[in-house]
């Protein structure tokens, strides 16, 4: 169900190959001539289409923040889906400005967005405390996961070749930061961070809640899947399940900022494969994103001091992957534009 599928070689080596070929001295256009090829190897062709990304936020809320670990109160997720659908979100207007689908879907929003033109697939309203218990069942993580899942497939049905998933959810950094010291066993003061712009307070508060998750579940032999049940949340377990349907299809996925990289996490771990499916968009600016990063061991291809979510950062990088295909396809070959070649 999991397996990701396997990367076609023989295009990327002939799409390093014409890379060779270029009028261009070899590797001038550096990280720009390896991600043309990595998407040879992706979409089996040697020139590669262009990319038409597929965007999907997620949004749920966190029973974790009755710990007072957000500067914004819970209705802000149920305000924010709102924007959502109304187009005055960033992501809305980036997803406009790239022609790109945009799908918002509630995966767990607490407040009544039933009315909104989204994707209704609440599993519940929000979930539990993870300080005090697990944030879902492991029947909840499932189906959380399946919604994922089947957004990529809509997603892929529809024309894209590329995914990006973002986030939406009052208190999802602090089950990021938990998730990602679980899983790097990197300490909470290296990863906890003000999220969306916690006092001191705030701060004390979120690190008090990650470190009790933590030593809540510290002598349990968890699976990957039951430290998403444990230690995430409903949009991060959909972003994970995402990730897996992508790789799954053979569609790669541009990996977003701290929330997204935690999903990642999760997912590698049901599916190590997968990481040959993944490329990392930015480095957030937000504590303990780059601990992720290698973890993942993915290399953002930027840092724009970013913290956003919603898949921002990764949907502001969708030129630069344009650039590089367009490059790649378009640019004459020494041969084609009757260029003497690199001397003997």
């Amino acid at each position: 169900m999991n397996s990701s599928k396997p990367l076609d070689l023989s295009a990327r080596n002939a799409a390093r190959a014409r890379q060779a070929i270029l009028t261009k001295p070899p590797g001038s256009l550096g990280q720009l001539e390896e991600l043309a090829c990595r998407f040879a190897a992706w979409q089996g062709r040697a020139q590669p289409e262009d990319l038409r990304p597929a965007i999907t936020v997620f949004a749920a809320d966190h029973g974790v923040t009755v710990e007072g670990v957000s500067a914004f109160p819970s209705a802000v997720t149920t305000e924010m889906v709102r924007n959502f659908a109304n187009g005055g979100a960033a992501i809305c207007v980036l997803a406009r400005a790239l022609d790109a689908r945009l799908e918002v879907v509630d995966v767990g929003v607490a407040g009544d967005v039933s009315a909104l033109p989204i994707v209704h697939a609440k599993v519940r309203p929000g979930s539990q405390n993870l300080a005090k218990q697990a944030a879902m069942s492991a029947d909840e993580t499932a189906a959380a996961l399946e919604t994922g899942r089947a957004a990529a497939r809509r997603a892929v049905e529809a024309g894209a070749n590329l995914l990006i998933a973002g986030d939406m959810g009052i208190g999802n950094t602090t089950a990021s930061a938990a998730l990602i010291c679980r899983l790097t066993g990197a300490a909470p003061e290296l990863v906890v961070g003000r999220g969306t712009g916690v006092d001191d307070a705030g701060l004390a508060n979120k690190h008090r809640a990650v470190k009790t998750a933590l030593a809540r579940v510290a002598w349990e032999n968890l699976s990957g899947l039951d430290t998403l049940s444990e230690l995430g949340g409903l949009e991060i377990a959909a972003i994970a399940g995402f990730y897996l349907e992508g790789a799954r299809l053979g569609v790669p996925s541009l990996v977003d900022g701290f929330i997204a990289s935690a999903a990642a996490l999760c997912a590698k771990t049901m599916e190590p494969s997968l990481h040959d499916w993944l490329l990392a968009s930015h480095r957030s600016a937000e504590s303990g994103h780059d601990l992720a990063l290698k973890a993942l061991q993915l290399p953002p291809l930027v840092d724009l001091g970013m913290r956003l979510g919603e898949g921002s950062g990764a949907a502001v990088c969708m030129p630069l992957l344009q650039l590089a295909v367009k490059l790649h396809n378009g640019m004459a070959t020494f041969a084609e534009a009757g260029i003497s070649g690199k001397s003997a």
